[in-house]
Order: structure tokens, then C-alpha cells, then sequence
């Protein structure tokens, strides 16, 4: 994946730059999406790896993307497709959306916990992390018993472990040494 991620990066930074500059942001993710989507398609993928002709394989791939794409979107499939790289359309988007989260001062928050956290308890956790992050929290909450009791967080680089799992991992290590 890191090598997607590494031949994406330009082509995000690209489509992210030409939407900023036009106020499309929302309009060039949902394009991303899209043919990130077509492309991810298992008939659509074996038509791109098959031995047909770049031109070929481009009018298929911009016909099936249909009004999805805007005249600016197809040029750029077609940059994409010429240089052999639509295999990197997921990264593309994943990374597209990561530059208009930090555009938005807005971070994604992955919080797993041992139960369903109520509206409520949301609520205070995101006022929380906006205030320890300083920006917006969207917070993507999930349920894992194993976890036992307490909250792990991920936003980015920093995990916070306040679980009890954790707790007795790091108890265990430390009688151990």
C-alpha cells in the first residue's frame, strides 16, 4: 500500500490544488470517489489489465463513468490512465480526503470502546479531543468488548490507550522486565 500511496500523493496534491483553486472540493471527492469506484470493479479492473489499447481502455473507462465525471475530472482519469496509474485512484481519494481534512481543520478520531457510547458521551469526547487537537473532531466509533472497559483513541499518529486490556499489557511488560 505504501507504494500506492507513494505514486498517489502527486495526483492528489494535484486534483486537491485545481479543486481548491475552483471551490469544487466537495464536487472533485465525489468524482474521486466514483472512479475510484469504477476502477475497483472487478470487471472493469480485468478490462484494465487486459491487452487492449490506452484508448481503449479510456473511453470504456470515462463511458462507465458517464456524467460522474466533468470535462476536468476525464482529463485527469486520462493523465492518470496515460501514465499507467488507475490502479492508485483509491489512494488518490484516500489521500484527497486527508488534505481536505487538514484544509477543514478537521480530524478523523477512530475511538474503539468496550460498549456503544451514548450521543452524550460522544459529544463530550469530541468537545474534548477538539480542544486537546484544536479543530474539528469527526469522530468514527466502534465497539470491541475485548477491550474490557475504557476508550482507545487513534487520530492520526497519537493513540491514547485508556483501556483496562491496555492498562494490564503494559502492567504485565513491566513486572516481566
Amino acid at each position: 500500500m505504501s507504494e500506492l500511496t507513494t505514486v498517489a500523493r502527486p495526483y492528489a496534491k494535484a486534483a486537491f490544488d485545481f479543486a481548491l483553486e475552483n471551490g469544487a472540493i466537495e464536487k472533485w471527492h465525489e468524482m474521486l470517489v466514483f472512479a475510484a469506484a469504477v476502477a475497483e470493479n472487478p470487471t472493469m479492473s480485468a478490462f484494465l489489465s487486459s491487452a487492449e489499447t490506452l484508448d481503449k481502455k479510456l473511453e470504456v473507462f470515462i463511458n462507465v463513468c458517464g456524467e460522474q465525471l466533468d470535462e476536468k475530472g476525464q482529463n485527469f482519469v486520462r493523465v492518470m490512465a496515460e501514465n499507467g496509474r488507475l490502479k492508485a485512484l483509491s489512494a488518490v481519494v484516500a489521500l484527497f480526503a486527508e488534505l481536505r481534512a487538514e484544509h477543514e481543520q478537521e480530524i478523523v478520531v477512530e475511538v474503539t470502546a468496550a460498549v456503544e457510547l451514548t450521543k452524550k458521551q460522544q459529544e463530550d469526547l469530541a468537545k474534548t479531543l477538539e480542544q486537546r487537537f484544536s479543530r474539528k473532531v469527526k469522530l468514527n466509533c466502534t465497539v470491541d468488548a475485548e477491550i474490557v472497559s475504557g476508550l482507545y483513541i487513534k487520530a492520526g499518529d497519537t493513540v491514547i490507550d485508556g483501556t483496562v486490556r491496555g492498562k494490564l499489557e503494559r502492567l504485565a511488560h513491566a513486572l516481566q522486565s
